[in-house]
């Protein structure tokens, strides 16, 4: 006499889930039995894709039967679980940005912030679409130095996620922690603070499709400079220095701050600024009064390119006090910035590649 399904069913009563004391049939994990001369099939279906007992549960269930119809029945158990999900990999802050370049500088007063700008400018002057992060976090200066002072980003839901939408000046799109906090006040943060910080401007900002995005770090080497190479792919390190003996020790440091094996970051060269001054009376005459040659010397001994040089000019103070980059002039003094630039740009195309 051949068996029934309500036969077979009734067998597996017998055979509980160990988890929650009920009998496997009851719990509606016996499905789609089918009994097809001497075979018979079912699905055991579970809750969890991980639960711990689905193999035993199958042996169970295949022994259970064997041994009560006297092995006349070849029994195949398919186990079924909802699919494992998939975790999202988290996508790592300005994947979606070509070349990132950190300025840096050993020490404050270089005037690091001032070439950032003017860098960013001409790039963007170009035709590439350009972002500047102020990660200065405790001196931002880049929205003075862009006239943007004062300003508020919107925010904005892009593809189901609220992002901050830049402030976009001279075709640069910019972010600031100046941009939230009150101008007069003092910073007043621990490291982790200030890295956070800069973690929400990369990765809450919109900075989708940009072919260059720079970020003026802070001076010398901290929490933010490891944060930022180790959380993100820098195309590589500009650093900016005055040729005085002083100003290049603090470079030395960077340079073999982001060579680390820990951080691997290609520097792409040295720029010196306040290099030399030249009275607008005497054009012909050069003083150098913060030293002569001191970053070509030390580029060669550190085997890192000199991006160029920037001698002492008012009308550079003077357009970054007023919001006007000094690129944007119609002279020499933009022509510095501009050259400057394009050996940036051959640069981090050599590291890119490399």
């Amino acid at each position: 006499m051949e068996i029934t399904s309500e036969q077979v069913l009734q067998l597996l009563t017998r055979i509980t889930h160990p988890a929650t004391g009920k009998n496997i049939v009851s719990m509606g994990m016996v499905q789609d039995l089918t009994i097809e001369a001497e075979n018979i099939g079912f699905v055991l279906k579970f809750q969890s894709f991980n639960d711990p007992l689905k193999s035993s549960l199958k042996n169970a269930c295949e022994q259970l039967l064997k041994d009560e119809l006297k092995n006349k029945y070849q029994v195949k158990v398919i186990l079924q679980a909802p699919v494992r999900p998939i975790k999202p990999v988290p996508e790592k802050p300005l994947s979606t940005v070509k070349n990132i370049i950190a300025i840096s500088s050993g020490k404050g007063g270089v005037g690091k912030s001032t070439v950032a700008a003017n860098i960013a400018v001409a790039f963007a002057k170009t035709g590439a679409k350009t972002g500047l992060i102020d990660a200065d976090i405790f001196g931002p200066s880049i929205p003075k130095m862009l006239g943007v002072e004062g300003q508020r980003p919107e925010m904005a839901e892009i593809n189901g996620k609220e992002k901050i939408m830049p402030i976009e000046k001279f075709g640069v799109k910019i972010l600031s922690i100046g941009f939230f906090v009150n101008p007069s006040d003092a910073t007043i943060w621990r490291g982790p603070m200030a890295s956070n910080a800069l973690k929400q401007l990369m990765a809450d900002g919109h900075w989708d499709g940009l072919d260059y995005l720079f970020l003026d770090l802070p001076p010398g080497t901290s929490d933010i400079h490891i944060t930022i190479s180790q959380d993100i792919k820098l195309t590589g390190a500009v650093i900016v220095s005055t040729p005085q003996d002083v100003a290049l020790a603090d470079v030395v440091k960077g340079i073999n701050m982001f060579r680390n094996k820990g951080l691997n970051v290609p520097v792409l060269g040295i720029i010196e600024n306040m290099a030399w001054f030249t009275p607008e009376e005497l054009p012909d005459n050069k003083y150098y009064i913060f030293g002569k040659g001191g970053c070509e010397k030390l580029s060669k001994e550190m085997n890192v390119p000199l991006l160029g040089q920037i001698p002492i000019i008012q009308s550079v103070r003077e357009d970054s006090d007023n919001g006007t980059p000094a690129v944007l002039r119609k002279d020499k003094v933009a022509e510095y910035f501009k050259n400057i630039a394009e050996t940036i740009r051959t640069e981090a195309l050599k590291a890119s590649i490399s």
